[in-house]
């Protein structure tokens, strides 16, 4: 079984300022987590030290056993893709389907194995409609799912979400939750850093909670939402349902809807 480690990791930047430090994690093929922690806790870095963006100042980060030390971030795409929270920091290509395929032109893929990928990410994402469009003609919605499917396409094992519920509404969420599902079903990894704490209780089984830099709390979501100093130290907040249950005096620790429902129908 494969995994991405990071082993006492330590990041400064040029100027000397910390983002990171002392991180060890590891997180394993076909897992789903969510990193959680307010602005400047030191997630977004986190992940670039998982993609090559970043390399660590101390410490050693390893994917599938492989030093990124040794490795161009071009070598490490291959295997750990990162979607950006903006995807106007990602798009560059004048029409979406050139967008998905740039990469895998880029890796000289045959153009049969490059359309079953296109395809493939097409059909996940679900953005057919626009293939032939400038990706800043569509909605910020959709242009959100372009760049996921850019990233789908090069089929690396693991897979970082940065704020992909952020411009979504009710059907893109739950375009997102299919979406995760069905690469969890595949055996790949999906690395999620979000404000969302719904979208977190509903669909992640593992939460690393971040603060000043280093990693605070990393267990299921119940144990981090209902730990008071975590969510305090962090800087979140608990799921709506959670902070109903606890206006409501009910001291089960409640994050679910179904959860409330269930409850309150057998209490009442």
């Amino acid at each position: 079984m494969g995994a991405i480690e990071l082993k006492n990791v330590t990041f400064a930047y040029p100027n000397g300022f910390i983002a990171n430090e002392n991180l060890t994690l590891s997180i394993n093929s076909g897992e789903r987590v969510a990193i959680v922690g307010q602005n400047g806790a030191g997630k977004t870095t986190a992940v670039k030290l998982m993609n090559g963006l970043n390399k660590p100042t101390k410490g050693n980060v390893f994917i599938n056993g492989m030093n990124t030390k040794d490795k161009t971030t071009a070598q490490i795409s291959s295997y750990v893709g990162y979607v950006f929270q903006n995807p106007d920091d990602q798009i560059f290509n004048s029409n979406v389907k050139k967008e998905i395929e740039y990469m895998l032109r880029y890796l000289k893929l045959d153009e049969k194995e490059i359309e079953r990928r296109v395809g493939r990410a097409v059909e996940l994402t679900g953005i057919q409609d626009f293939l032939h469009m400038n990706p800043y003609d569509v909605p910020y919605s959709t242009r959100k799912f372009i760049s996921i499917a850019a990233i789908l396409a090069i089929e690396t094992p693991y897979i970082i979400l940065d704020e992909p519920t952020a411009g979504q509404d009710m059907s893109g969420i739950k375009a997102l939750t299919t979406l995760m599902n069905v690469l969890q079903d595949e055996g790949k990894s999906v690395i999620t850093i979000t404000h969302d704490m719904e979208f977190v209780s509903d669909n992640f089984s593992r939460v690393v909670a971040m603060a000043n830099k280093q990693i605070i709390a990393d267990g299921t979501a119940r144990k981090i939402f209902w730990n008071h100093d975590v969510v305090k130290q962090a800087k979140i907040k608990k799921p709506q349902i959670g902070e109903l249950a606890s206006d409501l005096g009910l001291s089960e620790d409640i994050i679910l809807r179904k959860e409330l429902v269930d409850l309150l129908i057998n209490k009442y």
